[in-house]
């Protein structure tokens, strides 16, 4: 099955998704900001990232900028909060495949993964 990147500065929003996509046979990588998220898509070079928008050091926006600096096609879906919709709209024009509100569920997850890997 696909490997997902999971970025969030939220040990326990990483540890939730970590364990639900696992759990539904995806390999996952983890990063906790978007520097590092840069770093692992290198490195990993997985086939799906779920990325938060708001991070420290370097956040969704610009660290979705430099993924697809690296690799143009990368399928990128974005996690928002819920006051954040003028700046998931402004990551989708940016290349992002597309996003998700927290909290997210479940089903909502795993049928966006699917749709983007098509």
């Amino acid at each position: 099955m696909a490997k997902v990147l999971i970025v969030d500065d939220s040990l326990f929003i990483r540890s939730q998704l970590d364990r639900l996509l696992t759990e539904h046979g995806y390999e996952t990588v983890l990063a906790e900001d978007g520097e590092q998220a840069i770093s692992l898509y290198a490195s990993a070079r997985p086939d799906i990232v779920l990325m938060d928008i708001t991070m420290p050091k370097v956040n969704g926006l610009d660290a979705l900028a430099q993924i697809h600096v690296q690799d143009p096609g990368a399928k990128v879906i974005m996690l928002t909060a819920l006051d954040q919709g003028p700046i998931a709209s402004r990551a989708v024009h940016m290349g992002a495949k597309d996003f998700l509100v927290k909290p997210i569920l479940p089903a909502n997850l795993l049928m966006a993964l699917h749709k983007v890997l098509r």
